[in-house]
């Protein structure tokens, strides 16, 4: 008798792809036609998953990091943070972006970065504070992020370029960093940036990496200093240039 036919393996249970195939990105939610185009043409294979239990389904396929990017749905602080405990448990690197906004108290319509990012900070332990390092070029804006995280109990340092952030890596100990999108080195850059600091340092499996686009208004930021208006979460740019920033930077992060 011949022998009966093998069930075939889940995909989650495939091993990782060829070298020449496109390599998973797990991604929440599902990307937006440009940002989904964007990750195929830098040679990723973008993979959904909605919990925890789908992001341990994918660990055998050593998959590049985990991208969260609400552009198409939002997400809530709980899913958050579950995705980003199996990531970090599974020594994956995870990258989240944001925008931010700026409004009066009243007319802000987007939540507190700081509800975003105390889901997102590792701490050391539950007596310890989450130590967040801010990578922000303009003191008005590091400000009121800074403000904001300290409320909610988190500690900040601040840094006003990537290249001074290395220095600061190092007395700190970061366990998230938080930057704006445009101070990213670019990989053609010779100086060494955060990531670089952080994969040599055996960090970047375990730091969470937050990268923001602010729709701030030059003319506006003594507001922001004074209190008079705030910071929201609002949707990313999605320019062409940011595109490009960011698929560059998941191939720096998600490199071996």
């Amino acid at each position: 008798m011949a022998d009966p036919p093998r069930p075939q393996p889940m995909d989650d249970e495939l091993p990782p792809e060829p070298l020449d195939n496109p390599r998973r990105l797990l991604v929440w939610p599902a990307p937006d036609v440009s940002t989904q185009q964007a990750l195929s043409d830098r040679g990723y294979r973008p993979v959904i998953v909605n919990s925890r239990e789908e992001v341990d389904a994918q660990i055998a396929a050593f998959p590049a990091a985990l991208f969260v990017d609400p552009l198409t749905g939002p997400i809530t602080r709980t899913a958050l943070q579950s995705l980003r405990q199996a990531a970090v448990a599974a020594e994956v690197p995870v990258l989240v972006t944001a925008g931010l906004g700026q409004a009066s108290r009243d007319a802000a319509y987007g939540a507190d970065p700081a509800v975003l990012l105390k889901a997102l900070a590792p701490r050391d332990s539950e007596q310890h504070p989450p130590r967040v390092l801010l990578i922000e070029e303009h003191a008005e804006i590091a400000l009121a992020l800074t403000s904001t995280l300290e409320r909610r109990g988190m500690q900040v340092a601040r840094a006003a370029s990537d290249a001074d952030a290395v220095t600061l890596a190092g007395q700190f100990r970061p366990n998230l960093v938080v930057m704006d999108l445009m101070r990213v080195q670019r990989r053609q850059e010779r100086s060494a940036g955060i990531v670089d600091w952080l994969r040599a340092n055996g960090q970047l499996n375990r730091t969470p990496l937050v990268v923001y686009t602010a729709a701030v208004d030059q003319d506006d930021l003594p507001r922001l200093a004074s209190g008079e208006t705030v910071l929201f979460l609002a949707e990313r740019s999605t320019s062409a240039e940011v595109q490009s920033r960011i698929v560059e930077l998941l191939s720096r992060i998600g490199t071996n």
